[in-house]
């Protein structure tokens, strides 16, 4: 809990200074209906140690619950060491300034994170990050459709297993501006090719697509990406980077590579806390460096050849320009960027690798279970780290029952994806151990023997 030593008097003697009577004149612009008189829940008059055991008390109310979601957010092993180091001072309080050059060990360290990116998925060059990975998607998009000078196009075709909420927050985003994205459908998972090839003669700007799927299928890339170059359109992939570590990346995807790679850094040392906070990357050709949003570091040397870092290809006045500028995204989460980087150093690409293989080998050991289950199948036979299963009963109950039993079961696919039927997206990354999957099929017979099927 932090400690605020102002006092009373301290406060009158601030508000009298910049000429406001209250504090809450501070906050008028905020709307009233939006304000609240104080902490909620919060009995008056308790001390600060009494504050922290009712938070105690509240926090232990949620349990201690054993997670198969995925869907986006993993819950994976992170190294002690990782967090210890970024929340020191040097990093936890530091912000990129706009005289960049006073803040070396900041952007050495967003250096050696743009490298390591562009190591993951054998693109060119890395940003310094971006919001998160459904914002990252949409600010590829806009930077495709600026940069397919070809195509004219403000079309972009975009898989219909591609993660819903990444493709609702670029919708909202991207029909301000004029630029719609076409749904191309899915059979067996993935992206229907011949559906596809029916629109080899329009035109749009982009093809993007994810891999592996959100429904946790892979993707034919390589003949994507090709068919999309042929056409004259720009490829974005979407991709979970930790598994790029054990998956061909974007760049060595058919015979040039993506052109666009986007995705969110949450794996990378991360942890699930309450949705947030997370990061997006982007990676992209050399070519179209020039329309990456966001900071870029680059390393160069001073006039006595001494190595220095600074923000480099994109002028302050950039982020301004409202408009007319390449993008109004101007920050990046130079926090979860530090943690990344120190993830990915200690772990190494062999780390990363067996961390990927190990995800892998734990969905199929939960898949193999669960569809053991009277009344539970496998929808999709081929997948990587995460898997849609069918059950013959409505899936919310299931998850309800499974819940208080300390077990997140998985996502519910029939919000997003109703033709799927009783569908659920489940989830083991390397953290859950083999007596965890034993208790959850345990768990899932007991509970599909209770409940009614419908």
């Amino acid at each position: 809990m932090p400690f605020i030593p102002h006092t009373e008097e301290d406060v009158a003697a601030m508000l009298e200074l910049i000429g406001v009577k209250t504090t809450d004149e501070l906050f008028q612009e905020i709307p009233a209906n939006l304000r609240i008189a104080g902490p909620d829940g919060i009995p008056a008059g308790l001390t600060e140690a009494e504050v922290s055991q009712l938070a105690q008390q509240r926090a232990a109310g949620d349990g201690d619950v054993v997670s198969f979601i995925g869907a986006g957010a993993y819950e994976h092993y992170i190294p002690a060491a990782v967090w210890d180091l970024a929340t020191r001072g040097e990093f936890y309080s530091a912000y990129t300034p706009y005289q960049a050059e006073a803040s070396q060990g900041t952007l050495q360290l967003i250096y050696e994170y743009q490298s390591m990116m562009t190591s993951l998925t054998g693109l060119d060059v890395s940003n310094a990050s971006l919001y998160d990975g459904a914002s990252a998607y949409a600010e590829a998009c806009l930077m495709a459709v600026r940069a397919n000078r070809k195509s004219g196009s403000r079309r972009i075709l975009t898989t219909g297993a591609m993660h819903p909420v990444y493709r609702a927050v670029a919708n909202t985003i991207l029909s301000n501006q004029g630029i719609e994205l076409v749904d191309l459908p899915v059979a067996g998972g993935v992206t229907d090719l011949g559906a596809l090839a029916a629109m080899d003669g329009e035109d749009f700007a982009a093809v993007s697509v994810q891999q592996p799927g959100f429904l946790g299928t892979l993707e034919a890339v390589d003949d994507i990406t090709d068919r999309a170059h042929a056409a004259g359109r720009l490829v974005i992939a979407v991709c979970n980077p930790l598994l790029l570590a054990a998956l061909k990346p974007p760049g060595s995807w058919g015979e040039s590579g993506a052109d666009i790679a986007c995705g969110e850094g949450q794996p990378l040392g991360i942890p699930l806390s309450s949705g947030g906070p997370y990061f997006g990357y982007m990676t992209c050709s050399k070519s179209l460096v020039r329309q990456m949003p966001g900071r870029i570091v680059g390393r160069t040397v001073d006039v006595e050849d001494r190595p220095g870092f600074t923000l480099t290809l994109q002028a302050r006045e950039q982020h301004i320009r409202r408009s007319k500028a390449t993008s109004n995204i101007c920050t990046n989460q130079g926090l979860m960027v530090t943690a990344a980087t120190i993830y990915m150093s200690l772990l190494g690409s062999e780390g990363l690798r067996r961390i990927a293989a190990r995800c892998h080998a734990n969905t199929r050991q939960l898949v193999t279970l669960l569809s053991g289950i009277d009344g539970v199948s496998l929808l999709y036979d081929s997948y990587f780290h995460e898997a849609v299963i069918c059950l013959d009963r409505p899936v919310a109950p299931v998850l309800e029952a499974l819940s208080r039993r300390g077990i997140l079961g998985g996502y519910d696919l029939s919000e997003h994806y109703p033709e799927l039927g009783n569908a659920l997206l489940v989830c083991a990354t390397e953290a859950r151990s083999a007596q965890e999957i034993a208790a959850y099929g345990a768990c899932m017979q007991e509970v599909l023997a209770k409940t009614q099927v419908a």
